[in-house]
């Protein structure tokens, strides 16, 4: 009897070793709706929205319980952008046993604004780019939580993107691009693909194998992730990731947009309501189970070719 309530005990612990954290619609649905909500105004880099968004996200990331990024004495990465003002939010999960080697999570934060001469005067940007913001707050919390990373996770929100990209810009001349393993930046995940559900697709797919890397880490799941389908909108250099895949870094960007046929792109209709919230956290789940091998060390995604001049 002893032996077999030895054996039970065991098996309890073994089992309770394997659970993950779980990355719930409930909160997917809390985050993306409070950043997306009319009182962020739009989210304008320079703005009061941004800063509420900005402040939102800083909880968020305390919440958790993410370290400050290098020397900083908070989760801001404040930084001058024509002649005003601007930051990012970054927070950290330090790597146990290869802290100098980083994996980043990303997306931008800011949108449009508002349009004063229309009745619904606020561009939400419920998916362009709060879908992603909520992505990078679910997966620091999964990571937080899941404790087994090897390397150091950067979770960072840039500012900037609808205008130039500032934030991405200044985030990447302050970092060492040869110790950055690979970085996920995610774009436009609120919405289903061209395949439908349980699939995204990955630019710059065949410019390193980090793809087929997270395809592999989904094995047996039904989530694919497909090369980009849009190759003449040369989406690998128009978003947050193209600053560090110019300096070799295999940093790719996770979209589920039709470029050709989004019908809430920039326009004031891009709001909650028009989100598949369930499909959205599929989505993240997804990522988070196919980047587990690149956090722990295990796989190291090819180097992207350096483009001149970097």
């Amino acid at each position: 009897m002893k032996k077999l309530m030895l054996l039970m005990f065991l098996f309890g612990l073994s089992v309770q070793a394997q659970e993950k954290p779980k990355i719930l619609k409930e909160e997917v649905t809390r985050i993306e709706t409070e950043l997306a909500s009319d009182k962020m105004q739009g989210r304008a880099i320079f703005t009061p929205g941004i800063d509420s968004a900005s402040v939102f996200i800083e909880k968020e990331f305390a919440k958790v319980g993410l370290s400050y990024f290098n020397d900083l004495k908070n989760y801001r990465q404040e930084f001058i952008a024509k002649g005003k003002s601007a930051n990012n939010v970054i927070g950290i999960l330090p790597g146990k046993s290869k802290p100098d080697e980083f994996v980043i999570f990303s997306a931008h934060f800011d949108h449009l604004g508002m349009d004063d001469s229309e009745s619904d005067k606020v561009f939400n940007g419920a998916n362009d780019d709060a879908s992603g913001v909520t992505a990078v707050i679910a997966l620091a919390k999964y990571f937080k939580e899941l404790n087994t990373n090897e390397r150091t996770i950067i979770f960072v929100t840039f500012t900037g993107e609808e205008v130039g990209g500032f934030g991405s810009r200044f985030f990447s001349k302050n970092m060492d691009a040869d110790k950055v393993v690979a970085m996920f930046n995610i774009e436009m995940i609120g919405t289903e693909s061209k395949w439908n559900k349980n699939s995204a697709y990955i630019t710059g797919f065949e410019k390193s194998d980090f793809g087929a890397i997270l395809q592999k880490n989904l094995k047996g799941s039904n989530f694919n992730f497909y090369e980009d389908p849009y190759p003449r909108e040369q989406l690998f250099y128009r978003s947050d990731n193209a600053r560090l895949a110019a300096l070799g870094v295999p940093a790719h960007t996770i979209s589920t947009s039709k470029m050709d046929s989004e019908p809430n792109y920039h326009k004031l209709s891009d709001d909650v309501s028009t989100l598949d919230l369930d499909n959205m956290t599929e989505i993240i789940k997804a990522i988070a189970i196919s980047s587990e091998s690149i956090i722990k060390g295990i796989d190291t995604p090819t180097r992207v070719k350096k483009l001149r001049g970097n």
